[in-house]
């Protein structure tokens, strides 16, 4: 599940004028997104907890242009990257119960998996340090020497995509000598807790997250065994009217994207992360350290420009599902998503206790500056300007 570089405009993040609590600042929040989603368009959810509690939830725009029915907390959205973090806490709860180990390499888990990644560990799969090949460069190839070509018609699983990287002949580099971000190591982890826990990805994230927290409604779509409930479909703005673009070769698979979740069941998934609900504050230590090179040496962006490459040669910070770069000096952890009409974005301020949540069902919206703008307008109100 792609994300795609999101400019980051400093112009919208600009201080805000002087504003205050309640009313005020709902209206200074709305004033941001009410321009975005029309009664017929697609449009946007943006949610914002503050101190353990929601202070903002609005939709704007249509979840549907079929039926026009509108976006609201309730609307599913595909998460997309944002996925990520679900798939990083499913193999930290079964780390917690003893059933593997960060260093556990593929090796151990795939006997057969091939010489080049056989010394792989978990701990570089979660923080994108581990090299593996990207799958939709091994889909193109595979195409070309003859493999039938995918489509959101024939989609890629995730077992065709353990075969493909078992196929391939080398790595991107060798585990834990660079930074690349990684949706084959993501699919990859989400087959891991599959087999190790005994049961489906899907099952074993509703069993062990989704449940127990209440996120009724969120879920891992698989097309033909279950339903999204009230979802948003996707959509693309083509010579000026958008069409819908909800489904594409690579939209079934799992670990790196599959989820489906709205701001109700992600305030719930909020306040699980702030109060350690379903893994232990020191196990939360270890997902939020930076990651490090071997021989300690700072992870940066790959050098050459690329859909998955926010910013060239530059240093990036990034834990277990999170990338925690600050902002403003702020402690931050943050991911977007993009993938066939979707944009999201989740941006936490532990430290603030600020989460900000922006999902689109729209592919021309920037998640990530307009989550910012929303947190620099909270920020600034507490600070009274």
């Amino acid at each position: 599940m792609r994300f795609r570089t999101f400019a980051w405009a400093a112009a919208l993040l600009g201080p805000g004028s002087v504003i205050a609590s309640g009313g005020v600042l709902e209206s200074r929040i709305d004033s941001v997104f009410a321009p975005l989603g029309k009664p017929a368009t697609p449009g946007v959810a943006v949610l914002v907890r503050q101190g353990g509690r929601t202070v903002f939830e609005q939709g704007y725009g249509v979840r549907e242009l079929r039926t026009k029915e509108k976006i609201d907390g309730r609307t599913d959205f595909r998460l997309a990257s944002c996925t990520k973090q679900f798939t990083a806490i499913a193999i930290m709860l079964l780390v917690q119960d003893g059933k593997l180990r960060y260093d556990e390499t593929l090796g151990e888990l795939f006997p057969d998996f091939p010489e080049y990644g056989r010394k792989i560990t978990l701990r570089q799969l979660l923080t994108h340090t581990a090299g593996l090949p990207d799958y939709e460069d091994l889909m193109a190839a595979a195409e070309k020497g003859g493999t039938p070509a995918w489509s959101p018609a024939h989609q890629i699983r995730d077992g065709e995509v353990l075969q493909l990287v078992e196929r391939a002949k080398a790595g991107k580099f060798p585990a834990g000598t660079k930074w690349a971000y990684s949706n084959s190591a993501y699919v990859v982890l989400g087959l891991i807790v599959a087999k190790v826990s005994g049961e489906p990805f899907g099952r074993f994230l509703r069993d062990r997250i989704f449940a127990p927290l209440g996120m009724n409604a969120t879920l891992i779509y698989e097309k033909g065994v279950n339903t999204v409930p009230r979802r948003a479909f996707g959509y693309t703005l083509e010579g000026g009217m958008f069409v819908e673009t909800d489904q594409s070769a690579t939209s079934a698979t799992q670990g790196d994207g599959g989820v489906y979740s709205n701001l109700d069941d992600l305030a719930k998934w909020d306040d699980a992360l702030q109060r350690n609900l379903l893994v232990s504050s020191a196990q939360m230590r270890v997902a939020l350290t930076p990651v490090r090179l071997l021989g300690g040496a700072q992870p940066r962006w790959p050098a050459e420009p690329g859909d998955d490459n926010l910013a060239p040669g530059k240093p990036v910070f990034y834990g277990f599902g999170w990338f925690l770069d600050p902002f403003e000096g702020r402690e931050r952890m943050w991911h977007f998503g993009s993938t066939a009409g979707f944009r999201t974005a989740i941006e936490r301020f532990p430290q603030d206790g600020l989460t900000v949540v922006v999902l689109c069902n729209r592919t021309d919206l920037n998640p990530g500056v307009l989550a910012l703008r929303t947190a620099q307008i909270v920020l600034d109100a507490r600070q009274g300007r």
